[in-house]
């Protein structure tokens, strides 16, 4: 056995500690300037910021948008409690809301069952008009008529009324410029005003906000309102376990200022960069929050473990900062690798996530190597004598992982082979629409809206006529009908707006209301003839532009669909591909809308971080090997590093079986988090072979009692970290930190249970 190699004395400990005041001024006063930039701070509450501009499906939708409009829309559900949209007060109350939603900012059409036009035959001329002529001069036979006709005209059912006549909508069409980032709240504040005295005036009619405007409000409102509650629940729970481990007030104080300080000042050169957050982001102080705090129980658990030796505080703090000084520079650079590799993702929001919480993570790091030893090395700390409990504790687990060795290195990789499996069981779904917890009010609306009204998600196609006006053209117009019928038979489309719905009714008017008319024109002339009389029959802003373009060569079909899932809906719009490719292969045209990008979403980014984790798997290991001086050590970290995210993604198969849109960086996100108990594990094991030359078994209780509680402490605060995040009503954010918080806790299982037995025998007793 090679004799013990002395530690060198660590000439940056010494230093720190002798210049501790000048080292704390300067670390807090840069991280006051840089969090000076907070007030720049800013808050996108666009939805489509999950999309990527080479991203296919928001190509396709802004082709569609530029042919038609934009697809954003303002929403009011009305369900009156008597159960009938057609009695006077619900109407008046309808023809209410109604013009007062034209000033909604950046309206460009108001569509409900009182404004809805009105089609007729006087003779041979064709009479437009409301369907409710108001409440001044409405009679019951025109309450009788609008029930008749509504109910009647597949334009309105399942869209603007239901077919039990108990429930109504009325739909803002709006034009955003784009402009500015309050557009969308603007909206949403108008039509909160709007609810509000509606029901003031109508107490007896309940209502319900919804529409994609809404929605893009609550992916920013959302996120934002949780953190007023979760983020002081994290806090407390991590100032708990810290309070526990450390056993000192000051300490505990100055890591809880620490990384606040950390979290500020990352977030503040944010805001000095102009980079404006938006849904993805708000669990960034979070993640920060319960990284940063590793690094300083590190420095603070080995300080009080040679205080308890006898050490005087100077050299317990340049000790400290001499045996951890690489384990958390390594740490900080593979966990920085792991949130940059999130630069892979199809959706921007988790780019910039990764970003921010990588540039947190370094930030962690020089807090924890100088201003937080800098400032124990000011103030006061009790002297500590004897050994703790929980040292004992750890010593009494070493030896029982070393007696056992050989049972835990089978136990193990039975348990993790068993959880691994459930990977199969894994399917790439999720629903955007449930992206929020069922307590949420827009979660509410959308439920209710998909249960009594119409579907939210809606999937679009620009149906091409082959030329200049073509949409007129009756075998055009038939190619359409049987495409929109073929549309209503599908499960779950419960409304199809088609043009050909408006031509037959034409064509109904203009032949004395004759029933036996409703059908496609045999002439294109007659079509065309009856939509330019239609046109100019119509008030402003209720024309055909958003349904023809403007050359009328194409028209626009759109499926509402209700509870249905991604998977779903790709396969809809895949069978809507191939039923067009065979039976009308002139119409082919490429399915769009808001619903099918988030469809699509999912799948892409899963793809996309493929390339991202094995980058990061590849440039952690590299940094392993480096560090370590040990190809062998290095490669045998590899498996307590990548086991755990399959462990936890196995789980996940078995108890959800479902993927959706934020699971998806998990496994790069936490391969950088789990490395770090690896890394301080075998950072002491390597210690103590090299420096005191022990043997494995020796080696392994040495690594328990110098870094087990602090990897206890640590992997405390992660998991509770992110289980606090897991409450949030965002499903996104609370999927994935769900999931993370399952391969923390299995990554310490996997260093305490299955790492030392593989050391031990791989190694052997070999000095």
């Amino acid at each position: 056995m090679a004799g013990r190699k002395a530690p060198k004395d660590f000439a940056y400990g010494r230093f720190l500690v002798r210049y501790r005041w000048a080292a704390l001024v300067l670390s807090l006063a840069a991280a006051l300037a840089c969090a000076a930039g907070l007030e720049r701070l800013r808050n996108t509450p666009d939805s489509r910021v999950f999309f990527s501009a080479d991203n296919p499906q928001l190509q396709a939708l802004e082709q569609f948008e530029n042919t038609y409009a934009r697809n954003e829309y303002l929403i009011y559900v009305l369900a009156p409690q008597d159960g009938d949209v057609f009695s006077a007060r619900t109407m008046e109350a309808v023809a209410w809301l109604t013009e007062a939603s034209w000033r909604t900012p950046y309206s460009q059409r108001v569509d409900s069952v009182t404004n809805f036009q009105w089609t007729r035959a006087d003779g041979d001329d064709l009479l437009v008009s409301d369907l409710y002529p108001g409440a001044a001069a409405a009679t019951a036979a025109d309450l009788e008529n609008a029930r008749a006709v509504a109910l009647e005209r597949p334009e309105l059912v399942n869209r603007a009324v239901n077919p039990e006549g108990s429930a109504t909508g009325v739909t803002v069409a709006l034009v955003l410029p784009g402009e500015s980032l309050d557009e969308v709240p603007e909206v949403a504040a108008f039509a909160r005003e709007r609810a509000a005295e509606f029901r003031e005036r109508y107490p007896d009619i309940d209502i319900y906000l919804n529409g994609t405007a809404m929605f893009s409000v609550a992916f920013s409102e959302v996120p934002a309102e949780e953190m007023a509650t979760l983020f002081p629940l994290m806090v407390l729970l991590i100032l708990a376990i810290i309070g526990l481990s450390v056993r000192s007030a000051w300490w505990t104080a100055l890591v809880l200022v620490s990384v606040a300080l950390t979290v500020a000042a990352t977030l503040g050169v944010v805001g000095w960069l102009g980079v404006v957050l938006n849904a993805g982001t708000a669990g960034a102080p979070i993640i920060m929050f319960t990284l940063a705090v590793a690094h300083s129980v590190h420095i603070m658990v080995t300080c009080e473990q040679q205080l308890r030796a006898g050490a005087s505080r100077a050299d317990a703090i340049a000790e400290s900062l001499r045996v951890n000084m690489a384990p958390i520079f390594i740490t900080s650079a593979t966990t920085a690798i792991g949130f940059l590799s999130m630069n892979f993702s199809d959706a921007p929001p988790f780019r910039l996530l990764g970003n921010i919480v990588a540039g947190g993570v370094m930030t962690a790091f020089v807090m924890s190597v100088v201003a937080v030893p800098a400032a124990m090395a000011i103030l006061p700390a009790r002297a500590r004598t004897g050994e703790r409990l929980s040292a004992r504790a750890m010593a009494a687990f070493a030896e029982f992982v070393v007696a056992r060795r050989g049972i835990l290195i089978w136990a193990a990789g039975a348990g993790i082979a068993l959880l691994a499996l459930g990977i199969g069981r894994i399917a790439l779904d999720d629903d955007f629409v449930k992206y929020m917890d069922e307590s949420v009010p827009i979660r509410i609306s959308s439920d209710f809206m998909q249960e009594n009204l119409t579907g939210l998600n809606v999937l679009e196609y620009s149906i091409p006529a082959g030329r200049e006006g073509g949409v007129s053209d009756p075998e055009y117009l038939a190619d359409l009908e049987r495409f929109a019928a073929w549309l209503r038979e599908q499960p779950k489309a419960i409304h199809v707006a088609v043009l050909t719905d408006i031509v037959k009714q034409l064509n109904r008017n203009m032949h004395g209301d004759d029933p036996a008319f409703y059908r496609v024109p045999e002439s294109a002339e007659l079509a065309a003839q009856y939509l330019l009389l239609y046109e100019l029959s119509l008030p402003l802003g209720l024309d055909l532009n958003n349904r023809i373009n403007v050359a009328k060569s194409a028209s626009r079909v759109s499926v509402a669909v209700v509870d249905i899932s991604s998977a779903e809906m790709r396969a809809l719009d895949a069978r809507a591909q191939a039923w067009l490719a065979e039976n009308a292969p002139r119409r082919a045209a490429p399915g769009t809308g808001l619903s099918l990008m988030f469809a699509h979403i999912s799948e892409r980014n899963i793809h996309s971080m493929l390339g991202g984790s094995f980058t990061a798997l590849v440039l952690i290991s590299l940094v392993l090997v480096a560090a370590l001086r040990s190809l062998k050590v290095g490669l045998v970290s590899l498996a307590p590093n990548l086991l755990p995210a399959a462990m936890a993604f196995g789980l996940w198969g078995y108890a959800v079986g479902e993927v959706g849109l934020g699971i998806a960086v998990v496994a790069a996100m936490t391969l950088g988090i789990v490395v770090d108990d690896t890394v301080h594990f075998l950072s002491k094991y390597l210690r103590a072979r090299r420096e005191h030359a022990m043997d494995a078994p020796a080696a392994v209780r040495y690594a328990f009692g110098t870094v087990g509680m602090a990897l206890w402490v640590t992997s405390a605060c992660l998991v509770a970290g992110f289980l606090v995040m897991a409450m949030s009503n965002f499903k996104v954010n609370a999927d994935m930190a769900l999931l993370s918080a399952a391969t923390i806790g299995f990554a310490l299982a996997a260093d305490f249970l299955f790492l030392p037995p593989l050391l031990m025998k791989l190694e052997g007793r070999r000095a």
